[in-house]
């Protein structure tokens, strides 16, 4: 078979699934799937994750047999490859997206809501949280079987209770006997009050432990400090993982750093602990494009990015910004220019420091809240206490000094080497490591003021 009769045969298998399966799947779990190679033997398919290739083949293994390559035994003879993470490509010309407003729609049960926004195919997916989104997605696809309990956390407004409520959605449609809760935790404070207040605790216990075969669980540091409602949640998340429910939990914090007891702590990183992070510039730019073509908002490349420059911390932020300025356009009918976006948004955008940063800022930063001298972090010392935040000074200098790494290498005393070396070693660091994404986060600020 060759390379085009494989793509052939591919779109062929594509145009007929089709039929037997909703939009949505197809979207998600068929679409992203491309054709590499192939030959008379094997067709070699790339796939964004893993959880894309298991639902292939549990799904589709019979009708894959009818349209390529089979091995010595019947099976599809496919190699898998994971796509390697891409940058977010734009489309300044294409189709606006339609996407109905924000409602709640009944599950079922009828204390259970899902936002009908919050879907998987309205996610847009960076760099930062592509990972947490393909756990979120194996979640939906087996649930109780993949990751369990599955713990998503990161800071306000990136998309914990979007993915959350995604999972929700895929499993009411696709597991329809499964039955989901899905609570804040305030909510379930509330609830157990009231039931402690009516006598019925017993029911309450009943329904969560017995009825309920997923369990969604949003803004977990909320039961912080509240010990009686916190061994409640415990008692429930145990009764729930050995009968086999899935549970899928957010929280800004990861549970390390939550004030819980050892026990819940455990409990809560005995599954898979997922990062959402702030989305990168280019996924910014893709969210603004999005959320104005929900508007029917007119606005060009060059301000999304300008816009996407100036707000970075969260999605929310983004969404705001996009809905005043719908507002004031249509108030005051004027186009969306750079001009208009400043004086709109004025106390929105974060504006870059005037004054040029330089190594030595860094440095006395960084050593400020390490508490660690600056001539330790210039010289040898390879001590854990030294090492980190000398790479941490070196990951600041890079991002934050406008020279090159041979510069930056010889104001630190070591080779450029060196420098890409405690970089990734940060980039890779601050994907776990909350604490130390909240002292880069303070030394960041502390250089910019």
């Amino acid at each position: 078979m060759i390379a085009c009769d494989a793509q052939e045969a591919w779109t062929q298998f594509l145009e007929f699934v089709k039929t037997k399966c909703s939009a949505t799947a197809f979207s998600n779990w068929l679409a992203p799937i491309r054709v590499l190679e192939s030959n008379s033997d094997e067709v070699t398919l790339e796939v964004p994750n893993i959880f894309v290739q298991e639902y292939l083949l549990s799904n589709y293994k019979q009708e894959l047999r009818s349209f390529l390559p089979v091995d010595v035994v019947g099976d599809p003879a496919i190699r898998f490859i994971i796509a390697p993470s891409r940058k977010m490509a734009f489309h300044p010309t294409g189709p606006s997206v339609h996407v109905e407003e924000p409602k709640l729609a009944s599950s079922n049960h009828p204390e259970v809501k899902l936002n009908n926004a919050y879907r998987f195919e309205t996610f847009i997916e960076g760099t930062t949280n592509q990972f947490v989104k393909s756990a979120a997605m194996g979640v939906a696809l087996k649930p109780g079987q993949s990751f369990n309990p599955l713990f998503i956390h990161g800071g306000v407004g990136l998309g914990k209770t979007h993915l959350l409520h995604s999972i929700g959605h895929y499993i009411q449609e696709n597991h329809k006997k499964l039955r989901i809760q899905c609570i804040t935790t305030e909510a379930f404070i509330n609830d157990l009050v009231d039931n402690l207040r009516n006598k019925s605790v017993d029911r309450m216990k009943r329904f969560y432990r017995s009825e309920v075969d997923v369990l969604l669980v949003d803004d977990i540091q909320f039961l912080q400090n509240r010990l009686n409602f916190e061994e409640e949640l415990a008692h429930t998340f145990e009764a729930l993982k050995n009968k086999g429910a899935q549970i899928v939990i957010t929280s800004d914090k990861p549970p390390s750093l939550l004030k819980l007891s050892e026990r819940t702590i455990g409990k809560m990183e005995g599954g898979l602990v997922a990062h959402m992070g702030i989305p990168e510039l280019e996924t910014r730019v893709a969210i603004i494009l999005y959320k104005a073509a929900q508007k029917g908002l007119n606005i060009s490349q060059k301000v999304a990015f300008f816009i996407a420059e100036h707000i970075y911390h969260n999605v929310r932020q983004l969404e705001g910004a996009i809905n005043r300025l719908s507002a004031h356009c249509r108030l005051m009918n004027l186009n969306i220019t750079e001009d208009l976006v400043t004086r709109t948004l004025r106390e929105m955008l974060h504006h870059a420091p005037s004054e040029k940063i330089s190594v030595e800022q860094i440095l006395k930063s960084v050593a400020s809240v390490f508490q660690v001298r600056v001539v330790d972090l210039k010289g040898n010392t390879r001590t854990k206490e030294i090492a980190l935040p000398r790479q941490v000074a070196m990951y600041l200098a890079k991002e934050m000094v406008n020279e090159s790494l041979n510069m930056l290498g010889f104001a630190f005393g070591k080779t450029h080497s060196t420098i890409l070396h405690a970089c990734k070693n940060i980039e890779k660091k601050v994907e776990t490591d909350e604490q130390l994404r909240q002292q880069i986060g303070l030394i960041r600020r502390n250089i910019e003021s």
